[in-house]
């Protein structure tokens, strides 16, 4: 099985101030635990980031930058995008392709738009899904804290059958990649 690692969308601007995701330094903590271990065993390592037409995620602005907690490496693969899937309108399935990854880790922010949305996408394409149980944030809503969003999610995203390719929810500690 060959696994790229997805990050998605741990920007500044949803890292930093009022708006932040919960637990986001822990969060980031564990996927910087997860990334050193992809790029270990040489998977893809996808860095991905929303970009709107104007606002704190215009392309170029400050809150667009990943943030400066993210570890990097020249290796890691970059794209852009400006729906919730990832894989709209984006080069990311031929980017998978061409590395002939046919399993997809994926953690990042935020749980119900974002890293929801690209599971569900993943899937449909035939991608079994690791999902990276506490690597993924949010912000609370009206009804639901953060926590029991990316909760919900890390349920919800388990039990979809329908595709075919299951999603599997891994603490970041528990995750083995090339194993």
């Amino acid at each position: 099985m060959t696994s790229a690692l997805l990050i998605i969308d741990v920007q500044h601007a949803l890292c930093r101030g009022d708006d932040a995701a919960f637990d986001i330094a822990s969060v980031i903590d564990r996927i910087n635990r997860v990334s050193a271990q992809a790029r270990s065993v040489g998977a893809p390592v996808i860095l991905i980031q929303h970009e709107e037409a104007d606002g704190p995620l215009q392309h170029g602005a400050d809150g667009w930058q990943l943030d400066a907690r993210l570890q990097l490496s020249d290796a890691d693969l970059r794209l852009h995008k400006t729906a919730c899937d990832s894989f709209y309108q984006t080069k990311l399935q031929d980017l998978l392709l061409s590395h002939a990854v046919d399993h997809l880790v994926v953690c990042g922010l935020q749980s119900e738009f974002c890293v929801d949305s690209t599971v569900r996408a993943a899937l449909a394409r035939g991608y079994p899904v690791t999902l990276v149980a506490d690597g993924h944030s949010t912000v609370d809503n009206a009804v639901l804290t953060a926590a029991q969003i990316s909760a919900h999610h890390n349920t919800t995203l388990a039990n979809l059958g329908s595709f075919g390719p299951r999603v599997t929810p891994v603490p970041a500690a528990e995750l083995r990649l090339g194993a």
